[in-house]
């Protein structure tokens, strides 16, 4: 297969929560970050969240089956949580796809204990993870797409997701600080796509 040939998969459906379940949710990932924060991710478990969040451990199981799910859940609603701006096609597709990029890779880097938790929750092996990873991958995928339209064939675009995932990576594992993530994603843009992003 080459590198213009790759087949993105189709999301999953997620599934439809009631109000309630929502706010219950939405009550778990914000206590599973004040959590985070005090205790650290080794010693984060689901029922000390849903003791925190006032929810039963049963509940929280309902809705998360590990503390890496419940962490891939709280790095999901960060990132989809973002506003996209519009593409401004008067600036280069280096410089929009280098927004893009940043927008992703930065999105809990202000929380260092939320972003060292969502490195390694993030390359958990549950379906519920991957399922996540997915959602989080396709997500990526279109608003880099959208940024970028015409002006990049597709093995630029999956080439500069390689680049910001390998960045991450290298941050989780402790070879990369993230301040010069900034600088590395523009160059990597600009050296595939053409140009300045800088």
């Amino acid at each position: 297969m080459s590198s213009t040939d790759v087949q993105l998969p189709t999301a999953a459906p997620r599934r439809h929560l009631s109000d309630r379940q929502a706010k219950t949710v939405h009550r778990l990932t914000e206590a599973a970050v004040t959590e985070l924060t005090e205790v650290g991710y080794p010693a984060l478990t689901v029922r000390n969240v849903a003791k925190r969040a006032g929810v039963a451990p049963a509940t929280a199981y309902t809705y998360f089956a590990s503390k890496e799910h419940l962490v891939a859940e709280v790095f999901w609603r960060r990132f989809d949580g973002q506003e996209p701006a519009a593409p401004d096609r008067r600036r280069s597709p280096a410089t929009r796809a280098t927004d893009v990029l940043l927008g992703f890779a930065l999105v809990v880097a202000d929380e260092t204990d939320l972003a060292a938790a969502c490195t390694v929750a993030l390359l958990a092996d549950d379906p519920e993870v991957r399922e996540l990873r997915l959602r989080i991958g396709l997500e990526m995928h279109r608003r880099l797409t959208d940024a970028v339209g015409d002006d990049a064939p597709p093995a630029a675009i999956v080439t500069l997701e390689l680049a910001t995932t390998g960045a991450l990576l290298q941050v989780g594992t402790g070879h990369l600080a993230y301040d010069a993530i900034p600088g590395l994603l523009a160059d990597a843009a600009a050296l595939v796509l053409g140009g300045a992003a800088r």
